[in-house]
């Protein structure tokens, strides 16, 4: 009876050891390191350039600075892979852009909301547009494998669309899906906004059919056999005062405040000049780039905004080749042949540096980028003036956010007879610089996921194989 006793209790006993164990927050700090799970994505956690990027990298970034300690990402090839390393307790955190679910709320702690997500149903212009759920009945559908979406398909199913009929794909990265919707072998995707909105540009031709069911939340999620008091309660103050002081909207600005300036033809039209124009021309402004100390991409995004890679562009106002200089500023950077594309981007390259080395020193990145970009388009006058009428009203004239904001007043006489500078188009500035985050996002993210990592073929080359359970949660 009382060997009978020990049995039935041991495993009790075990399971109360592990839940009301070490607590993970203090083995964290006394370790020195916070471990995060994340997926592969452009707008969760990717390599750029050789160094780690991405939303959900820089929020976790700031939150291990915030701790003190250095921050270990895992990266996961599958959305199950992600809920596999937090029921071993591999990682402390899952940031993969994940939304809160009913199923997942049971089964793992997870923080305060900090961004909502809206399924979208995705199609390709031309085709057949779904408008409504009913709509949906026998055609190919395609959605991540363990995803929310997918997950909401199958109980629209039992719940009274039989017909409904869907694929899944066992990728982390919805630009899979995309890419299957573009080519002609699905309909539809069913993807979330943020990451539509962040890859369209790659397939200008698909477009958003309809919501499907109401926004989500995104959370991060612990380990559900884990002491996660104290670290949950230090998550929800950081995301509450980032929250509070602006720097989580000024966070997802930065990542993804370019996805909408440009429109549909806009992006048709570059897409098309990324396949036929720019391999002409990818080398020489690769080669000018690393002469510059410039990334590629931002000097490639400055070219195609000037001169679409036209290296014969010309303006009724006489400025001229594919960095579109004037007579001035060429002869002021040493170009003697405006229409030679070298020696334009060159000059390009180097009035750039100019301005952006002469901004003030408190002005940091990404902002000192986006105001040298403006100062570009509009002179180093008006962006200064920008700035002075930014600080008047009360805004941080070291942030692009708020400087963006008011340089269109540079348009209005109430704001710019008050000014040194006088009247600017301002408005045209804000668009420049966007439109040149904008493409620049795209030639990067193009780049990266060209050369992206595969996943490996034995999951347990990068998952520890100490728990052979797998389970398959909805993202």
């Amino acid at each position: 009876m009382i060997r009978l006793l020990t049995l039935v209790l041991f495993p009790l006993i075990l399971l109360l050891s592990a839940c009301s164990g070490e607590d993970s927050l203090e083995r964290i700090e006394e370790s020195g390191k916070l471990t995060v799970v994340s997926r592969n994505s452009p707008t969760t956690y990717y390599i750029d350039k050789g160094s780690p990027t991405g939303f959900e990298y820089t929020l976790v970034r700031m939150f291990a600075d915030e701790l003190g300690v250095e921050l270990d990402i895992i990266p996961a090839f599958s959305l199950n892979d992600i809920f596999v390393a937090l029921d071993r307790a591999d990682a402390d955190i899952a940031a993969a852009g994940l939304a809160l679910t009913g199923e997942r709320e049971s089964a793992y702690p997870h923080s305060r909301p900090y961004y909502q997500l809206r399924p979208l149903v995705v199609y390709k212009a031309g085709s057949y547009r779904p408008r409504a759920i009913e709509d949906l009945d026998d055609m190919s559908i395609v959605v991540l494998a363990g995803s929310a979406h997918s997950r909401a398909l199958e109980a629209l199913a039992v719940g009274g669309f039989p017909d409904l009929n869907w694929q899944e794909i066992d990728e982390v990265d919805s630009m899979e899906l995309l890419e299957l919707v573009d080519s002609g072998e699905a309909e539809l995707a069913v993807i979330d906004s943020n990451e539509f909105e962040v890859q369209q540009s790659l397939y200008p031709r698909l477009k958003v059919a309809f919501e499907l069911g109401s926004a989500q939340d995104m959370v991060w999620y612990l380990p559900p056999e884990s002491n996660n008091d104290a670290l949950l309660l230090r998550i929800n103050q950081f995301l509450a005062r980032l929250q509070a002081e602006g720097e989580l909207e000024q966070l997802r600005e930065e990542h993804f405040g370019h996805s909408k300036t440009v429109s549909r033809i806009g992006s048709h039209t570059f897409s098309r000049n990324m396949a036929r124009t720019l391999p002409q021309y990818q080398a020489l402004i690769e080669q000018v780039a690393a002469e510059y100390q410039m990334d590629w991409p931002l000097l490639a995004a400055i070219a195609y905004q000037e001169s679409h890679w036209n290296p014969l562009a010309e303006s009724p106002t006489g400025v001229r080749g594919m960095m579109m200089l004037t007579a001035p500023t060429a002869r002021e950077v040493g170009v003697a042949d405006r229409l030679d594309p070298g020696q334009s981007l060159r000059g390009g390259a180097r009035y750039y540096k100019q301005l952006k080395r002469r901004l003030p020193d408190d002005i940091f990145e990404p902002d000192r980028t986006y105001m040298a970009l403006a100062a570009y388009n509009i002179g180093r006058g008006h962006l200064e003036d920008a700035r002075l009428l930014t600080d008047r009203q009360g805004g941080d004239p070291h942030l692009w956010s708020d400087v963006m904001e008011r340089l269109p007043l540079l348009q209005n006489s109430k704001y710019y007879q008050n000014l040194r500078h006088g009247y600017a188009r301002g408005k045209e500035a804000v668009t420049y610089v966007q439109n040149i985050r904008h493409y620049r996002g795209i030639l990067q993210w193009q780049d990266i996921a060209r050369n992206k990592p595969r996943p490996p073929i034995d999951t347990g080359q990068y998952l520890p194989a100490t728990l052979e359970k797998t389970s398959l949660k909805a993202l």
